[in-house]
């Protein structure tokens, strides 16, 4: 992002009123969850896809890996292409995108043009995300209006992962897997000729993109997580393994070289000099890091060694996003309030970490789902409770000019960190089950990775007791071009919902 990014409040207002704030409101909600639901409606469909496809689990894991990835690294130029092209015509162009991949997906005859369709998606939802809340607060004015719209806003963010969860379950077990694709054709197509007639424009700005910082950042990124899945399956000392890594450290060296030089970088190297800002980006990360294989995995032990429906474990799922906002509204209206920020961060962090050791030392092939659920309540109570103070800690000291660009980097290190843990945890199942792992065997590699994740989410406390240094007050930031909010706990509690 450039220096001269700006937030929505300082922001050219549209040319003209929408036609129908009803109708505006409803295009904005509609897109939003979408993106949400669509990164949980897959997970209830991933033993169906396996089976459709023979995937490997490794392979199984790109399902998710490929749209975390190009969601995440290209979600800075998204913003950018909001200031450049207009957020009207970024945001269409996104929601076209996304629709379009979704019915190549639901379509696919071949396992790699899935995965393609999935990576498209990502990029599809880097565009329109970041355009979606700032065209809203250009569109209300500050009040009444504005609160009443945001509220809804991060209503739908908070209810799109619980949703997409029982979705998921439902189609896959009445029609097919591939309808957790094609259910986003008729929305996206009933938003896109909404959206046409009632969004307006917003002024445009002059600039550049910085195509070889996403594209280099994005490719890189692949390229290490390829690598560490691969490892898995083919060992560390594979020529494919090696020569992944190598290309992605490359990527990675050329994109801090570039951002170095480029007059207007999509992630300026200043960001990361700040101790705390930087601390807790990287533990946000890792919290997700860790995490994310309690969905990838707990969905097919709960299918294929339990046996439940894809509806019922759909169903299963719903404490985890209850507990994150459950924990995000109390960390907002009594933590942050009563308890020193670090301690806030601290005690979300040991909560998820509890979950992850108890999902670690109970699951069997015959335990009770009571235990399953402990174990989701757990960890989605600490991240609600811990992104809270996280999401505020990340934007310490942000100055302006980078508000946008800071950010983006949080949403984009929980990408990047969902998509790391999810290749380590995969490679770690790989190597401590042999084969196809079946009952106890799998049961056995889901100890493995369990412990792993608590591990990530150690580091995370480890991190935060050791380098987060807060003063007693931070400036408040106002309402971020690319949908993040601080300053208010209130409003972080529900920005930070939408993780479930």
């Amino acid at each position: 992002m450039p220096s001269t990014t700006l937030s929505p409040r300082a922001s050219a207002a549209p040319s003209r009123a929408p036609s129908s704030a009803s109708l505006f409101l409803f295009v904005i909600l509609a897109a939003q969850l979408m993106v949400v639901l669509d990164t949980t409606i897959v997970n209830v469909a991933l033993p169906h896809m396996q089976q459709a496809f023979g995937f490997s689990a490794s392979t199984l894991s790109w399902v998710l890996n490929a749209y975390i990835l190009t969601f995440g690294g290209f979600l800075l130029l998204g913003a950018r292409a909001g200031d450049l092209l207009g957020r009207r015509t970024a945001f269409l162009a996104g929601i076209a995108v996304f629709t379009l991949s979704s019915l190549v997906g639901g379509l696919a005859p071949w396992g790699w043009l899935l995965l393609g369709a999935r990576a498209v998606q990502g990029v599809g939802a880097a565009l329109a995300a970041p355009s979606s809340l700032s065209l809203l607060t250009s569109v209300f004015p500050e009040g009444p209006q504005r609160t009443k719209a945001i509220g809804l806003y991060t209503t739908v963010s908070a209810a799109g992962g619980a949703i997409g969860l029982v979705a998921g379950g439902l189609l896959t077990e009445l029609v097919s897997w591939r309808w957790v694709m094609f259910v986003n054709v008729p929305i996206g197509l009933v938003i896109w000729l909404l959206g046409r007639s009632v969004l307006v424009e917003t002024e445009r700005r002059h600039g550049r993109f910085d195509l070889i910082g996403a594209v280099t950042s994005t490719l890189g990124m692949t390229g290490i997580v390829f690598g560490l899945v691969e490892a898995g399956t083919r060992g560390w000392t594979d020529p494919l393994t090696v020569t992944a890594f190598v290309a992605g450290v490359v990527l990675l060296a050329v994109f801090v070289a570039n951002e170095r030089r480029v007059e207007e970088p999509i992630l300026p190297l200043r960001l990361l000099a700040h101790a705390t800002r930087t601390t807790a980006n990287v533990s946000r990360g890792l919290m997700y890091a860790g995490m994310y294989g309690l969905f990838f995995f707990m969905g097919q032990f709960l299918q294929d060694v339990q046996g439940f429906s894809p509806l019922r474990a759909g169903l299963a799922f719903l404490p985890m996003p209850a507990a994150v906002f459950l924990g995000a509204q109390l960390t907002s209206r009594v933590l942050t309030r009563r308890l020193p920020e670090k301690a806030v961060m601290a005690a979300g962090i040991g909560l998820g970490t509890a979950g992850l050791v108890l999902a670690a030392t109970t699951v069997t092939t015959t335990m009770s789902y009571w235990a399953v659920a402990a174990a989701l309540v757990l960890v989605g109570g600490g991240v609600g409770i811990s992104f809270v103070s996280l999401t505020d800690a990340s934007l310490a000291e942000v100055e302006p000019a980078d508000a946008g660009a800071a950010s983006g980097l949080i949403n984009v290190t929980q990408q990047l960190g969902a998509a790391v843990g999810l290749a380590v945890l995969v490679t770690v199942f790989g190597s401590a089950t042999d084969g196809t792992p079946v009952g106890e065997e799998f049961v056995h590699g889901l100890h493995a990775v369990y412990w792993v994740g608590a591990l990530f989410t150690l580091a995370a406390l480890s991190m935060v007791i050791t380098f987060v240094r807060r003063p007693d007050a931070t400036p408040s930031l106002e309402l971020l071009e690319d949908g993040d909010v601080s300053g208010d706990p209130a409003w972080l509690a529900e920005a930070t919902a939408d993780v479930a």
